[in-house]
């Protein structure tokens, strides 16, 4: 059997030794972040230009950090770059656009979960990390889904936008929970990678499956219950009483 050899955008799966001084210097990308940067900063003014700057570093520490390579090797560490942009990228950014009159918020959330669940099924992760043009649509897809679901929770009503929280929370976890539980590895482009950083792929996997169960399930519930706190604070009256 001949093995697949793995072309991924961030290169290839570097050594321990020499991850720190794998920085992605594609001048492609340099230049669509400047750009993106440049024009975000003089189109927007007050706390949306400091998010929206922001958003752009975690951009960065994503794409150009050694993360990137990081995660050619890992697959926890790719898990942490999705996480990155789903978690903190996308609520940035989500802040930085008007309300949404009428926000689709079970679409939001449906379509995030579906985005995100589907470019972890093995095939298709495969793919990702065989052509960079698979790898930008799953990073363009991914944030973009991300985007609208928090733009949609941040218009929604207090009570719907606590149920749509949860359910990205339960969906989240549910997909940690049968990575964790899948009982072989899955991801093949990290099938040769792994053992240079002590982990074999199976522990790799189950690391990027907790991940996704607890700390990034928790975040949803985080943002849940302070959306509930502020439907729980009684609301003042205004002053005077009633004409008798």
């Amino acid at each position: 059997m001949v093995d697949t050899v793995w072309t991924p955008y961030c290169g290839p799966a570097p050594a321990p030794a020499e991850a720190l001084g794998r920085w992605n210097g594609d001048p492609a990308l340099w230049t669509v972040l400047a750009a993106a940067a440049l024009a975000g900063l003089v189109l927007l003014r007050g706390p949306a230009r400091g998010r929206y700057a922001a958003a752009m570093a975690v951009l960065a520490v994503g794409f150009v950090s050694p993360l990137c390579a990081l995660s050619s090797a890992l697959f926890a560490a790719r898990t942490l770059h999705h996480l990155l942009l789903v978690l903190a990228a996308a609520p940035l950014l989500a802040l930085c656009v008007a309300r949404l009159r009428r926000p689709r918020l079970a679409a939001a959330t449906a379509m995030q979960a579906v985005v995100f669940w589907a470019w972890h099924a093995p095939d298709l992760y495969a793919q990702a990390l065989s052509h960079d043009a698979v790898y930008w649509l799953m990073q363009v897809s991914i944030l973009g889904s991300a985007v609208w679901f928090w733009a949609a929770v941040r218009s929604a009503r207090g009570h719907a936008a606590v149920a749509a929280l949860l359910a990205a929370m339960l969906l989240m976890g549910l997909l940690g929970a049968l990575i964790v539980f899948a009982g072989q590895p899955l991801y093949a482009p990290h099938f040769a990678s792994t053992m240079a950083w002590g982990v074999t792929p199976m522990d790799d996997q189950q690391a990027a499956g907790l991940i996704m169960w607890a700390p990034a399930a928790a975040a949803y519930l985080l943002v849940a219950l302070w959306r509930l706190n502020g439907l729980l604070k009684p609301t003042d009256r205004p002053a005077g009483g009633a004409a008798a």
